[in-house]
């Protein structure tokens, strides 16, 4: 504080000096930095007092050169305080003060034009009139004023030159933030004095900024001067020069700042005069299609604007019709001729806030579909793009939902459902008598017939009785029946069965109508089915024609069972027939028996959800016993039918596959029956009789071991199979999938470039497909089904490995040679999701089991390792992999260290024991005793008196043995495993790795983090998440000595908004262990909030230009050392290691499997959509 004795008889920097001499050093907290709602308001009300002394003082006491001097000189002397927080709040008091001081200024200018104007208008009066005495008040009056002017602007540019000028490149971003939002503030509201070229300059400048919260000021600051056309038009000068660099600002790492920038572009497209050429447009048109909503929205504003606005030349009001054809012309041609995305819900949830009643024209899109004329008619591909549109527009007012991928900003309130409602009943009257009419022009064609029928199950269906529509609903279902019997892909059947599970609901009047559809669709397929199946059991040889018919009715029966109930036409025992047949003979082919296994499946289920809680009937649940039993069985013959040759060919297996031959048959059979399975014995697991449901107990199915061990078997071979490398992939005609990881919260990045779009299209399906393989798997594990070791044929896959090699598919014999402990580096991103939620489920069932499954996957890896390469791996590339796997295991066990003291003592127990055993001859070490250094991984997660007993016990069991190195050196696997166990004052500054050379096998090794704190011997082995608050000095005191820059010399943190350390690095390598400098891939697991470096490190003085770097152009961003923070590089803020900057991608969300309409008791989803 400040009293009123020092200010009176010291000099401000000795008062600077004083104050930093008393501050709390170890305390990184100040009012200013503290984010609760108390602090908060303390903050706007200190902004605010500022504000009140200039407002109160603004007619005299400002002029006395007396407040305003003083408080600014302080101002300027604390503002250069190294103390983070004298410099934060000087600055933001000074910009404060900055800012009333132009508005005072700007009061003052408005008197000098008044009184300017009065003095001509008194002096142009004749010479009888004018009052003498008045033009020389009017003059004294002008001389006050502009006397008043000259003190205004004095100390306007004392703050600019002498705070501003050096704060907006601060090290602290929030202080940088401040500058800029204040210098937005001075321009838009003293535009004559403010808006020039020599302070613009300092906004394009910070564009580059690498932080969020400053480039996000910045943005916002041009926004209110973009905003006005008279503004505007000063800064072509600032829009030429920083043009490019705004357009590129829409790919920003930060989805804030990107809208924003959109918004920007917006604000220029409106008001600026073809600043933005089309190529500029054309970097902004795409962002339409990326998962944030709200970025998307902002770019589909964008979008409007320039192009699908009807009356964005013309100055009248819109005609209803005509300017509707024009908006979905032109939306039709944009869909069309962008080649970078082909899923209208994106676009239309893009447009919807902007453009939402032209969307909502249901009569305009209907009369563009139904027109016949050649002239006015629409194309093929622009029918099918806006059927597409129509069906997006309709899901999005009914439901009132975003696509898949996007979430709504808030939820909607009472008044927004309602209009949502009524929205609903206005479609269903405009669209009932269109869709039978569409539906018959576009039968024919799948694509368009599918979303015709997505839109009926949008309606509100008792309309249809209400509305006295009776004979629409006849019509329609009529071109339904016709839609199943003529068409056989997966999306058109699947939408043709949604929607009649829609119109036989029993709440509506007339449902009777759909059933009636249903049972006569039904009766035609079982039928023919029936008559199929008997003549192919009957035939010696299968005719191809025949193969098809039949595969084409179980196709339809199979989608029709997934959303009705089908169990009365009696499938269960042909399809059985049909799939003994298959494993017996080989001969039917997969198109056939993979629905007639889903066919099974879903039969199985319905019978299921038919039976009642209590009183169930023993016939019943003998019967339906016997079936799951006997269809288990298949399903599991289908697993173990594999053989060596046929799992090269499984990445191919996925789809449909045509051929008759045995070959073909079970690659896309087996992933069929395993997801089968592994459902089944989720459905009829131990948690089936629990919940009321006790009468179903007998009907609970436990899989034995060689069943366990069968699933394990086909999700190494199926899962985590090696992808091919890139040359392969490409001479095969595919393209290897390249998924990114995903920060929390940011925009999906994108893939690599692929060969085509379909070969895309295709591994992000196979990719899906393996993902659901998994994820039945470990489900199985979650909900008790089998035991939980069988998580380490998983968990020794939670790993990400270095470098790019990648190996090709390996037979059985070689399945887990060294590239097998090398997996390709899509393990992790493609699984890992899945294995971390396995992780945190498993660890919550039992804590000593999950232990002993995490020790077990690494013992396994450890014992494959030694069959491969000897006793010699310390050096392999694969044991430093293991070692980086247990370092992630480790990282599971840093919260909640009592409930883990048990599970981590037996771990460790255990682990010893397994590195003790029998060594293969006299006075030679244990071929296991290298896993000692794979347990040290765990050893920082100990307790300080568990790791005693531990080295106790490694003690007597190394006594026990009695074994001996030669010479009597100690092993370097013991003498690391025991430097981790020694506690930290004696064996602290012991690196666990200091005995085994460790070169990081590229990427795998993780990099220190060099802006780690070092450690206090008696600290935690993690680091603190806040950095010491260093030594304070004033840097006021500008005739005494300086103090001595650390490292670098050369450059200023305290000004320079780069990450700079006050340390060497090899300062920090001494103090800080290994396990502190590991990089935190699992913070979240830890809820550790590390500070950037660069927020806490003191400021230097900072170093002066020469004159003539004062002379270069002013808008040469390299004065400065500003690096351009790319979307593609990484956050410099507080790590080294990667932490992929997300620039926003176009969704693909599409799924195939087609599991939406499982009745019954169904399997939770662990896969992402």
């Amino acid at each position: 504080m400040v009293t009123l004795k020092m200010f009176r008889h010291l000099q401000n920097s000795e008062i600077i000096q004083q104050l930093t001499e008393k501050f709390e050093e170890d305390s990184a907290e100040y009012p200013l930095s503290l984010g609760t709602q108390p602090w908060r308001r303390f903050r706007a009300a200190f902004c605010e007092l500022v504000a009140a002394v200039v407002r109160r003082c603004q007619y005299s006491v400002v002029y006395d050169e007396f407040l305003m001097d003083a408080l600014i000189s302080l101002l300027t002397g604390l503002s250069d305080s190294q103390v983070r927080a004298f410099r934060h709040t000087s600055t933001l008091a000074a910009m404060k003060l900055m800012t009333a001081l132009v508005n005072v200024a700007l009061g003052v200018s408005l008197h000098q034009e008044n009184n300017q104007r009065q003095y001509e208008t008194e002096r142009s009066k004749g010479p009888g009139r004018r009052a003498t005495d008045k033009l020389e008040a009017l003059r004294e009056k002008h001389r006050e004023l502009q006397e008043q002017q000259e003190e205004i602007e004095n100390m306007m540019n004392a703050i600019f030159k002498g705070i501003f000028v050096h704060r907006y490149r601060d090290v602290v971003p929030e202080i940088r933030a401040i500058c800029m939002e204040e210098l937005g503030t001075w321009m838009k509201s003293y535009t004559a004095s403010f808006l020039t070229d020599g302070y613009l300059k300092y906004i394009g400048w910070t564009l580059h900024d690498k932080q969020r919260e400053v480039r996000l000021q910045c943005v916002k600051a041009l926004q209110g001067l973009y905003c006005h056309r008279d503004t505007a038009a000063h800064m072509e000068l600032f829009t030429s020069r920083f043009k490019t660099r705004m357009v590129s600002m829409v790919l920003d790492k930060e989805p804030d700042v990107a809208v924003e920038v959109v918004k920007l572009l917006t604000l220029m497209l409106e008001n600026t005069e073809e600043v933005l050429t089309e190529e500029d447009c054309q970097n902004v048109y795409p962002v339409v299609y990326v998962s944030s909503r709200v970025l998307a929205s902002a770019a589909g504003l964008f979008l409007y604007r320039r192009l699908l606005d009807p009356q964005r030349e013309a100055g009248r009001e819109p005609s209803r019709d005509g300017d509707n054809r024009i908006f979905f012309r032109l939306l039709l041609a944009f869909f069309i001729e962008s080649e970078l995305h082909e899923h209208a819900a994106y676009l239309v949830d893009s447009l919807w806030d902007c453009a939402g009643p032209r969307l909502r024209d249901w009569e305009t899109i209907s009369a563009l579909l139904l027109e016949e004329s050649p002239t006015k008619g629409l194309a093929d591909r622009q029918e099918k793009a806006l059927v597409e549109i129509l069906a997006a527009s309709v899901v999005q007012a009914a439901e009132g939902q975003p696509p898949v991928g996007r979430s709504l900003a808030k939820k909607p309130s009472a008044r927004e459902r309602k209009a949502q409602a009524e929205e609903r009943i206005r479609l269903t009257h405009c669209l009932i008598p269109a869709l039978p009419q569409l539906l018959a022009k576009f039968s024919a064609d799948a694509e368009k017939a599918a979303p015709l029928l997505e839109v009926l199950r949008c309606f509100d269906l008792s309309i249809y009785c209400t509305g006295r529509l009776e004979k629409h609903l006849e019509l329609v279902l009529g071109q339904l029946q016709e839609v199943v019997e003529k068409h056989t892909g997966q999306a058109v059947l699947e939408a043709a069965s949604r929607a009649l599970h829609a119109l036989c609901n029993p709440e509506l009047a007339l449902h009777g109508r759909g059933d009636l559809v249903r049972s006569r669709l039904a009766d035609q397929l079982a039928d023919k089915f029936h008559q199929e199946v008997t003549e192919l059991l009957q035939a010696s040889s299968l005719d191809e024609e025949e193969v098809y018919s039949m595969a084409a009715t179980l196709k339809r029966i199979s989608i029709l069972f997934n959303a009705h109930d089908l169990t009365p036409w009696q499938l269960f025992k042909p399809c059985t027939q049909l799939l003994q047949r298959a494993l017996d003979t080989g001969e039917v082919p997969p198109q056939v028996v993979v629905p007639a296994i889903t066919c099974l499946h879903f039969h199985i289920l319905w019978e299921l959800s038919r039976l009642p809680s209590t009183d169930v009937p023993q016939e019943q649940l003998q019967s339906l016993k016997t079936r799951v039993t006997s269809f288990c069985s298949l399903c599991q013959s289908c697993l173990s039918d594999v053989d060596a040759g046929i799992r090269e060919q499984v990445r191919r297996g996925w789809g449909d596959m045509e051929g008759v031959s045995g070959q073909v048959l079970r690659p896309s059979l087996c992933p069929q029956a395993f997801m089968v399975l592994s459902d089944l014995l989720l459905v009829f697991g131990p948690q089936l009789p629990r919940d009321g449901r006790e009468a179903l107990a007998p009907l609970v199915l436990l899989p034995d071991a060689g069943l366990q061990s069968q699933l394990a078997a086909f999700l190494m071979d199926h899962v985590f199979h090696h992808a091919c490398s890139h040359e392969e992939l490409l001479a095969m005609g595919t393209s290897p999938l390249r998924i990114p990881e995903v920060s929390p919260g940011m925009p999906v990045p994108p893939l690599s470039p692929p060969v085509s779009t379909e070969d895309s299209e295709n591994h992000i399906e196979e990719l899906h497909q393996r993902r659901v393989l998994l994820a039945g798997f470990c489900k199985l594990i979650i909900y008790g089904v089998l035991e939980l070791s069988a998580a380490s044929d998983v968990f020794k896959h939670y790993a990400k490995v270095g470098g790019t090699q990648e190996a090709c598919p390996a037979s059985p014999a070689t399945a887990w040679g060294h590239q097998a402990l090398s997996p390709p580096p899509q393990f992790y991103s493609d699984y890992g999701d899945i294995i971390k939620e396995t992780l945190n489920c498993t660890r919550q069932i039992d804590r000593q089991e999950w232990a002993r499954t995490l020790l077990l996957s690494l013992q396994q890896l450890m014992t494959e390792l030694l069959l491969q390469q000897g006793p010699e791996i310390r050096t392999a590339e694969a044991f430093l992999e293991i070692r980086d796997l247990a370092r992630r295991f480790s990282l599971l066990f840093s919260l909640q260290q009592l409930r883990n003291r048990p599970a981590l003592l037996s771990m460790h127990k255990e682990g010893i024991q397994f590195a003790f055993q029998e060594p293969p001859g006299p006075g030679l070490p244990p071929l296991n005793l290298p896993f000692l250094e794979v347990l040290s991984e765990f050893s920082p997660r100990l307790l300080r008196p568990d790791k005693a007993l531990l080295l106790a016990y490694l003690e007597k069991m190394h006594q026990e043995q009695r074994w001996l190195a030669p010479q009597d050196v100690p092993w370097p696997s013991l003498v690391t495993y025991r430097n981790s166990l020694q506690p930290q004052e004696e064996g602290g500054s012991v690196n666990s790795r200091s005995t085994a050379p460790r070169p990081p096998p590229g990427s795998a090794a993780k990099r220190p983090r060099i802006d780690a704190p070092s450690e206090h011997p008696d600290s935690s082995p993690w680091p603190s998440s806040r950095l010491p608050s260093p030594a304070l000095t004033s840097t006021m005191l500008r005739g005494g000595p300086r103090p001595p820059l650390t490292w670098p010399p050369t450059r200023d943190p305290g000004s320079d908004p780069g990450l700079l350390q006050s340390s060497s690095l090899s300062h920090r390598r001494s103090g800080v262990n290994r396990l502190s400098l590991m990089v935190e891939e699992e913070e979240e697991e830890m809820m550790i909030e590390e500070e950037s470096s660069e927020e806490d490190t003191p400021e230097q003085d900072r170093t002066l230009l020469a004159p003539e770097d004062q002379l270069r152009d002013l808008f040469d961003s390299t004065i400065l050392g500003i690096e351009d923070p790319s979307p593609h590089r990484t956050s410099e803020r507080g790590t080294l290691a990667a932490q992929s900057s997300s620039v926003p991608v176009y969704c693909c969300y599409k799924s195939k499997s087609g599991g939406d309409w499982l009745p019954g008791p169904c399997c939770l989803a662990m896969v992402n959509k």
